[in-house]
């Protein structure tokens, strides 16, 4: 009797009850509305920001002598002021409806002092880049969203640069794998890609999120490999093989620099948009700020935000194609398609596997489940494997 991938990808697909797919429907849709409800919540912030005139009184207790650090205060001003009155939602969105589902056992109380620390890491870095656009604004005149991709670029390398030896570790604890058959088997696939033994850790995920996941950071000699001790505690020798041959995919695959170079295009195209209806915008929030005025920086990253909510499809489709290569070279380099299958089942949970084309191509940052398992059982049914789970 012949394989058929088809079957195979169904019997994987069935192992989830309806009650755990009803679920996991529900959450993915509210997901999606939440994308909406962001931009609404986005818009009522920047209009009562606009409207206590906090960020304009920051703005003239600085003298024009210092213009970089007066923009530099007003964006660090304007993010603070922002998360504070986002929090209530935020809260929402990001504790209590995850507790809700499932999805997190985080304290609120650690929710909050890390909502906290992550508020005062994006005053002190993001203000830079505001500084950096503004300066754009003013030396290169009406054509300086041209130069934003290289600014883009340039921001987004620097914190990618920064971020596994300084901001994440911050967060959550970054320690080597226990030594063991599955620190030896990752390790071994490290090696085979040229990743040393030192640039793959375990995390604990677990203190924000119950997902079950892995992921790469970093770029140059501070990039790295980290699996959460969720995926850790949950999957078998061979998942945890075929989820580190898929994230050694990322890192060999160099998608980290592709997205650097597709996000600085993209924010070309975003600002290019900021640039020709931020005066409209202005208007209808009440403020008479110009757009090379910083205290209409609420506006102005109302729009950014906006425009590139709206381009989240085409962006989702890079990402989604950086997520079939992953899985590809997993099952060139591991040959673990019932494995990799296995563990992607497990993702189900939070992303509902069933999703019609039309709902992955606007929403998904991934594939959904069931066409990647349906891509390994047809490399299974191409290239046996040699050692697999049953």
């Amino acid at each position: 009797m012949s394989f058929d991938p088809q079957a195979a990808t169904e019997a994987y697909i069935n192992t989830l009850s309806a009650e755990e797919l009803e679920l996991a429907r529900d959450y993915t849709t509210g997901n999606h509305w939440l994308i909406l409800a962001g931009i609404v919540v986005g818009a009522l912030v920047t209009w009562l920001i606009v409207k206590s005139g906090v960020l304009d009184w920051i703005f003239s207790k600085i003298s024009d002598k210092w213009q970089n650090l007066r923009v530099y205060v007003v964006a660090a001003m304007f993010t603070i002021v922002s998360t504070l009155l986002t929090l209530p939602y935020s809260i929402y969105t990001d504790w209590w409806r995850e507790t809700n589902y499932g999805r997190t056992s985080q304290p609120l109380g650690d929710y909050l002092s890390q909502t906290a620390l992550g508020t005062a890491i994006s005053a002190l870095l993001f203000s830079l880049l505001v500084v950096g656009i503004y300066l754009l604004i003013r030396r290169t005149g009406r054509f300086w969203w041209i130069w934003s991709g290289g600014l883009v670029a340039a921001f987004t390398a620097f914190t990618m640069l920064l971020s596994p030896a300084v901001i994440e570790p911050m967060f959550n604890e970054f320690e080597p794998i226990p030594e063991g058959e599955v620190r030896d088997a990752v390790h071994a696939l490290g090696a085979e890609a040229g990743i040393p033994a030192d640039r793959i850790f375990m995390f604990d995920g677990s203190r924000q999120s119950e997902n079950f996941t892995a992921n790469v950071s970093g770029i140059g000699g501070s990039a790295r490999i980290a699996i959460s001790d969720v995926a850790m505690e949950e999957a078998s020798l061979d998942e945890v093989k075929a989820v580190t041959g898929h994230e050694i995919g990322h890192y060999v695959l160099g998608h980290v620099w592709r997205m650097i170079a597709v996000v600085s295009l993209m924010a070309i195209g975003v600002f290019f948009l900021t640039a020709r209806t931020y005066a409209w915008f202005a208007r209808k929030f009440g403020t008479d700020a110009e757009l090379g005025d910083v205290r209409g920086v609420a506006v102005l990253f109302f729009l950014i935000g906006t425009f590139f909510t709206l381009a989240q499809p085409a962006l989702n489709g890079i990402v989604r194609m950086g997520e079939r290569e992953a899985d590809a070279y997993s099952l060139r380099n591991v040959n673990l398609p019932d494995a990799l299958s296995s563990a992607l089942v497990k993702t189900a949970e939070y992303r509902y596997p069933l999703a019609s084309d039309l709902e992955e191509t606007i929403f998904y940052t991934h594939p959904t489940v069931e066409n990647r398992v349906r891509s390994a059982m047809e490399w299974k049914a191409a290239n046996p494997p040699a050692t697999d789970i049953e």
